[in-house]
C-alpha cells in the first residue's frame, strides 16, 4: 500500500523578505544543503525568530535531497526577523522578515490549560475536548483516509488520538494493506537505519495533520507505542527515542492543533523506566518551542501524573468513569485537568473492552463531564474505527453531539464538582448555573436544594429536564425562588419537588434567570413542549 503524499505547508526556495503568514499558521523556511553522509545527524540547524522582546529558536529539519526546513508558529501579529545558525557556511546566517497578519475566521491558536482543570484556545476561546480515537488512520488507504475525513467533519469530535508508529499487524506485512513506508530508512526488522529517517513517510502524517487542522480537530500525536514483535520499533534505544522526538518536533511543532503523548500504554514498553519517560517529557519540554500540551497514555501502571513537565492527566482506567465521584477526586490529587481518554469502546467485538452499549458510553461520557473531567470516545466493531477509521456505526456519537452542545452552553470556564465531598453527581458555577445527572437511576421526583455557595435568598432560577439518551430538553415554567434552609444549602421556598420521568440518563439543568450572565438555551437542541411537571 503507497502512501498518498501532498505538500504540507508553501515552501520557499530561499530566504525571501515580505512573505504573509496568518497568526499561529506555519512559516517555513525552505534551504539546500549537503546531501553527503547523514545529514539527519550530521548538518545541526536552527534559527531565530524575533519580534521586539519575543524570541524563539526552534530546530530545523533534513528533509531529503539536500533540502533543509525550519518551520514557525508565529504567535504575534506584526513583521517577524529570523536568522539560521548552522555548522555549515551554507546554511548559516541566513536572515529574513515575514508579516504576521491576523488569524483567519476559525483559527483560535493552539490549546491551553486554563484555569487549571480545562482548556482554550490562546486567544480566549473555550474548548472542550471531546475526543475520539483512531489509531491506525494514517495508515489505511487513501479511500479509507478520505472517508475518515467525512465522517469527523459530521462528527462532534474535536480532538483525534493516532499513533506516530504504525502497530505491527499481519495485514500490514502481506497482502493488500502491505506497508511500503515507515519512520526510518530500511525494510525490516534486520535492516532499519534508526539514524535515517524516511521523509516520505513523515510528509504524509504531515498531511494527515493538516487535515485534522482544516476541521478544526486536534491531533493527539503519540509518538512511542508498545504492540510489536516483528518491527522493534517497541525496543528503541533511549538514543533513537529522543532523536526520532526531536525529529518530530522540528517537523510539527509548528501546527498548532498538536498535543503530544509520549505514548500509548506506556508501561508495557517493559524495557522503558520511570525515569527513561521523565527524561523524554523533558525532552519534549526542552525543544517545543511552542509549549504543546504534553501528556502520556498508560497501561497497568500509571505514570505520576502530578510531574511539572505534564500539562494533563490522559487517563486509561475504566472504573473511574463507571462511577461518580472519582474525577472528582482525580482533579484533587492531580490539580490538573483529567480527560479519561481510553474508558473501553462501544461495539461487538470479542475482547471485553469492546463490548459497550450506546447507553453505557453515553452514561460514561456524561459521569466524566459532570465530575469536571473530559472523555474519549472509541467504536470497536468489525470495521474497526478505533484501529482504521472510516464510518461510525454506534449510537453513541449523536448522543455525546448532544452533550456537546449542553456542555458549550454552560459556563465558559467549563463544569466543575459542586460541593463534591458531599455530592456526587452535581456540576457547574456556584450561584449561576448547575447540571445534576442521575445516571442509571430512576428517581420519580427531586426536591429543589442547591449547596450555599454564592445564594442570597429571593434568588430565582429556571428548570430544564434533560433527557440524555433521547436528547431532549424540557424547560419548566415554573420559576424557583430560594431561601436558605442552612449554613449548607438553600431550597426552593414552596419547598417544590420536580417530578421526573421515572427513567434512566435524565439530568437536571438549573440557571439563574435575574443576573444576565447567562445565554439562553440555544434553539439547537430539540426541546419538547413546556411542561407543569412540578409538586408542591
Amino acid at each position: 500500500m503507497l502512501f498518498i503524499l501532498a505538500g504540507s505547508v508553501a515552501a520557499q526556495d530561499k530566504p525571501v523578505q515580505g512573505q504573509q503568514v496568518e497568526r499561529w499558521d506555519v512559516f517555513e523556511l525552505t534551504l539546500q544543503g549537503p546531501s553527503a553522509g547523514n545529514p539527519f545527524i550530521q548538518v545541526p540547524l536552527t534559527a531565530t525568530f524575533k519580534q521586539g522582546d519575543k524570541t524563539f529558536t526552534p530546530d530545523g529539519f533534513y528533509d531529503g535531497n539536500g533540502t533543509y526546513k525550519v518551520r514557525f508558529m508565529p504567535d504575534t501579529e506584526g513583521t517577524w526577523t529570523y536568522e539560521t545558525r548552522s555548522r555549515h557556511e551554507v546554511l548559516n546566517g541566513k536572515k529574513g522578515s515575514f508579516v504576521c497578519t491576523p488569524a483567519a475566521a476559525g483559527n483560535h491558536g493552539p490549546v491551553r490549560v486554563r484555569a487549571q482543570y480545562h482548556f482554550a484556545y490562546e486567544d480566549g476561546t473555550p474548548y472542550f475536548p471531546f475526543g475520539t480515537t483512531i489509531y491506525e488512520w494514517p495508515y489505511n488507504p487513501k479511500e479509507r483516509q478520505d472517508q475518515t475525513i467525512e465522517t469527523l467533519k459530521n462528527s462532534p469530535f474535536n480532538k483525534a488520538r493516532f499513533l506516530a508508529i504504525p502497530p505491527f499487524k499481519p495485514k500490514y506485512v502481506e497482502g493488500p494493506l502491505k506497508l511500503t513506508q515507515f519512520p526510518f530508512e530500511g525494510t525490516s526488522k534486520e535492516n532499519w537505519d534508526f539514524s535515517r529517517f524516511n521523509t516520505d513517510y513523515f510528509k504524509h502524517l504531515e498531511l494527515c495533520v493538516e487535515r485534522l487542522r482544516a476541521l478544526g480537530i486536534e491531533a493527539d500525536f503519540i509518538l512511542l507505542r508498545p504492540y510489536d514483535g516483528a518491527w522493534g520499533f517497541d525496543k528503541m534505544d533511549m538514543e533513537t527515542n529522543e532523536r526520532f522526538i526531536r525529529y518530530i518536533i522540528a517537523r510539527f511543532g509548528a501546527y498548532r492543533n498538536i498535543w503530544w503523548s509520549l505514548a500509548n500504554e506506556n508501561s508495557f514498553m517493559r524495557h522503558l523506566s520511570q525515569e527513561d519517560w521523565d527524561q523524554l517529557f523533558q525532552v519534549v519540554e526542552k525543544n517545543d518551542p511552542y509549549q504543546h500540551l504534553r501528556s502520556i497514555h498508560n497501561a497497568d501502571k500509571l505514570y505520576d501524573y502530578s510531574k511539572p513537565w505534564v500539562t494533563h492527566v490522559s487517563l486509561q482506567y475504566y472504573n473511574a468513569v463507571k462511577a461518580f465521584g472519582v474525577s472528582p477526586l482525580l482533579r484533587d490529587i492531580y490539580r490538573k485537568p483529567i480527560v479519561h481518554d481510553e474508558i473501553n469502546y462501544e461495539g461487538n467485538v470479542s475482547r471485553r473492552w469492546g463490548q459497550l452499549t450506546g447507553e453505557e458510553m453515553v452514561d460514561r461520557f456524561w459521569i466524566a463531564y459532570v465530575g469536571g473531567s473530559y472523555a474519549t470516545h472509541g467504536e470497536a466493531t468489525e470495521e474497526g474505527w478505533i484501529s482504521n477509521g472510516g464510518t461510525l456505526s454506534g449510537t453513541s456519537p449523536k448522543r455525546i453531539a448532544f452533550l456537546k452542545e449542553v456542555v458549550e452552553q454552560g459556563p465558559k470556564e467549563g463544569l466543575n464538582p459542586l460541593d463534591q465531598y458531599y455530592l456526587m453527581n452535581a456540576a457547574g458555577k456556584y450561584g449561576e448555573y448547575y447540571l445534576y445527572y442521575f445516571g442509571k437511576d430512576t428517581p420519580k421526583n427531586w426536591t429543589f436544594e442547591l449547596p450555599d455557595d454564592a445564594l442570597k435568598p429571593g434568588m430565582k432560577f429556571k428548570v430544564d429536564i434533560i433527557d440524555a439518551w433521547n436528547m431532549t430538553v424540557t424547560p419548566l415554567k415554573q420559576v424557583f425562588e430560594v431561601e436558605e434552609v442552612n449554613r449548607y444549602k438553600y431550597r426552593d421556598k414552596k419547598n417544590t419537588k420536580i417530578k421526573l420521568p421515572n427513567k434512566p440518563y435524565i439530568a437536571l439543568r438549573i440557571q439563574q434567570v435575574d443576573t444576565g450572565k447567562l445565554n439562553d438555551t440555544k434553539e439547537t437542541i430539540k426541546r419538547n413542549e413546556l411542561t407543569d411537571e412540578v409538586e408542591p
